[in-house]
């Protein structure tokens, strides 16, 4: 009990303590973004009662600076004076506080014009899928862009923005998950449209599917005589159930360049000019067409 009344008693005294606040940009014009090199503060000195005082040390204190009057504004910094704006500081205390000193004298806050750029979203998937099973087209993402604001300088180097890594095993099943995006380190200098992105896509069972596709010369002169041995070749690729009966060898051509044979070169080089997008892992399998000039 005594302890307490000599508590009360200490509380009771008037004291004058420098108390470090942090800044609160306030009614920044929206043409403009404001950011700093470091984090700025104002040390203010307080006279009041120990029980008005308390309270600033259980937690960071704030003090707003209104960016709408009482500042001055040059090409490109907004400058705080403590002399033309005392009145705002001192309307933030009660009538008990008495605001004694303010230091710094002068606060300097860089600006630049607001910049708004619409980025695409890139999706990090590393997926192990069930044997036999596949994505049957890309992802879907909602949304797959987003806005950014902020600093010129700072938002025209940003070209698209990732997410963080989906990793997922044995998958089977369609894919409906939500992802959070990779946003910069000076993030706390831009605003974000969002902050996530939902993530889904379709799973099914694939299969293998194995054609055989006729080989086309082009580019051949037309005093050469040329054979050529196979003239099919095997293309081997993974498929859909759903979609596995409608391919068909009319959806690919393989096709060797004459004009692209070197000197004393007795081979063709087959290339896959056409296939569906709907295939994955497609696969020729021969890599070189044996050709004779004949007379």
């Amino acid at each position: 009990m005594s302890f307490s009344v000599l508590i009360l008693l200490k509380l009771s005294n008037t004291y004058v303590n420098t108390i470090t606040f942090q800044i609160n940009k306030v009614n920044v014009p929206e043409a403009h973004v404001v950011f700093d090199d470091h984090q700025k503060t104002l040390r203010v000195g307080l006279k009041a009662q120990g029980f008005n005082l308390l309270k600033y040390y259980f937690k960071k204190p704030k003090i707003n600076i209104d960016f709408s009057h009482n500042i001055t504004k040059t090409d490109s910094l907004y400058i705080w004076n403590k002399n033309t704006a005392f009145l705002d500081v001192i309307s933030q205390f009660d009538k008990a506080v008495e605001v004694v000193n303010i230091n710094p004298d002068t606060l300097y806050f860089k600006y630049d014009l607001n910049a708004i750029k619409k980025v695409p979203i890139k999706i990090n998937a590393k997926i192990n899928y069930a044997i036999g099973y596949d994505i049957l087209e890309s992802f879907e993402l909602s949304p797959d862009s987003i806005k950014i604001i902020g600093p010129n300088v700072l938002v025209s180097a940003i070209d698209f923005i990732e997410t963080d890594t989906l990793k997922l095993q044995d998958v089977k099943e369609n894919i409906i998950t939500t992802v959070l995006l990779k946003l910069p380190e000076n993030q706390n200098e831009l605003e974000f449209s969002n902050k996530q992105t939902h993530v889904a896509a379709t799973v099914t069972k694939f299969t293998e599917g194995k054609l055989k596709i006729p080989v086309t010369i082009i580019n051949v002169p037309e005093d050469i005589n040329l054979k050529y041995y196979p003239k099919k070749i095997t293309v081997s690729y993974y498929t859909s159930l759903s979609n596995y009966k409608s391919i068909t060898a009319s959806d690919f051509e393989i096709v060797c360049d004459f004009s692209e044979v070197s000197k004393n070169q007795t081979f063709l080089i087959p290339k896959l000019t056409k296939q569906p997008e709907v295939l994955r892992h497609v696969k020729i399998n021969h890599d070189q067409i044996e050709y004779i000039i004949t007379e």
